[in-house]
């Protein structure tokens, strides 16, 4: 089976695409946890 530039460069894009919505979704998820805690800080504060 032959690979052309063209497959291999569709096929890099496509999972530089993954790699990097998979970090946003990680990155707002750890963001999320974060602010969640504060806000349960900030009650017990009070």
């Amino acid at each position: 089976m032959e690979f052309s530039l063209i497959n291999v460069l569709a096929v890099t894009a496509s999972v530089l695409i993954l790699v990097v919505t998979g970090g946003i979704l990680y990155l707002t998820a750890m963001e999320w946890r974060d602010r969640r805690r504060q806000d349960r800080e900030k009650k017990q504060q009070r």
